[in-house]
C-alpha cells in the first residue's frame, strides 16, 4: 500500500478561510445561509421563495454553486438580487476559498441576507464549512423515505433540516413523517419542517425561519 502525504491537512485550510469569511460577514452585518440538498430537492424553489418575500425588507445576494451551468444563476437574477454564479468544475461542492472568491464580488455594506446554494449532492458539502451562519439541508419525499439514513452525516451536522414536497408523498409512497423521525433519531436538537410549493404555510414556516435568524444576527453583529 503506498501513503501519499500531502503535506498539509485539507480540511484545517479549509476550516481557516471559512473562519476569515465568517469574520468578513460579520464585519459588514451578513447573516449567510448555505442551502445542501440533492438534485431535485427544491433547493432553488425554496431559495426563490424565501426571495420574493424578504427582498422587500432585506437586501440580499446569492452565491449559485454548481458544476458547470448557470441556470440557478439565472432563475435568481430575475428576481432582482445580485446573484455570483460559482462554478466548480469536477468537484462535487462549494469550498471555503470558492466562496471567498465570491464574496470579493458582491457588495455586501449593501447586503443584510447572503443565501449560499451549494451544489446538488448529499455527501460532498459536509466536510466543507464556508463560513455560513446557518447550515440547512433539504430532501425531497421523490428521493425516498431511506434516503435519510444512507446519508446520516449531513443531517447531523445540520442546523435546520428540510423535508420537501410532501404533497406528493402519497404518490411516490412516501411516508414523510418517517423522514422526520429518521432525521431526529440523527440529530434530536434540529428543527425539522416539512413543505411544498403549493402549501403557503409550509413556506411561511421555511422563510420565517431565515428570517428569524437574520433578526438574530443583528443583535449580535
Amino acid at each position: 500500500m503506498h501513503v501519499i502525504h500531502m503535506g498539509h491537512d485539507v480540511f484545517k485550510a479549509n476550516d481557516k478561510i471559512a473562519e476569515k469569511n465568517r469574520k468578513v460577514l460579520n464585519k459588514h452585518g451578513v447573516f449567510s445561509v448555505n442551502v445542501m440538498g440533492a438534485i431535485g430537492s427544491g433547493k432553488t424553489t425554496l431559495i426563490e421563495e424565501a426571495i420574493k418575500h424578504l427582498k422587500d425588507r432585506y437586501r440580499i445576494a446569492v452565491i449559485a454553486g454548481d458544476v458547470i451551468a448557470e441556470m440557478d444563476a439565472s432563475r435568481f437574477r430575475k428576481l432582482g438580487v445580485p446573484t455570483i454564479p460559482v462554478n466548480t468544475g469536477k468537484e462535487c461542492h462549494l469550498d471555503a476559498k470558492l466562496v471567498e472568491k465570491a464574496l470579493g464580488e458582491i457588495d455586501l455594506d449593501n447586503t443584510d441576507l447572503l443565501i449560499i446554494e451549494n451544489v446538488g449532492n448529499l455527501i460532498c458539502p459536509v466536510d466543507f464549512k464556508l463560513g455560513e451562519h446557518l447550515r440547512v439541508v433539504i430532501v425531497s419525499v421523490t428521493e425516498g423515505d431511506d434516503i435519510i439514513l444512507k446519508h446520516p452525516v449531513i443531517f447531523k451536522t445540520s442546523e435546520l433540516a428540510v423535508i420537501n414536497k410532501v404533497d406528493i408523498a402519497d404518490a411516490v409512497d412516501v411516508d414523510a413523517e418517517k423522514m422526520k423521525e429518521d432525521i431526529l433519531s440523527l440529530n434530536p436538537d434540529v428543527p425539522v419542517i416539512l413543505t411544498s410549493k403549493h402549501d403557503w404555510e409550509s413556506l411561511e414556516t421555511w422563510i420565517s425561519f431565515i428570517e428569524l435568524g437574520l433578526k438574530k444576527s443583528t443583535e449580535q453583529f
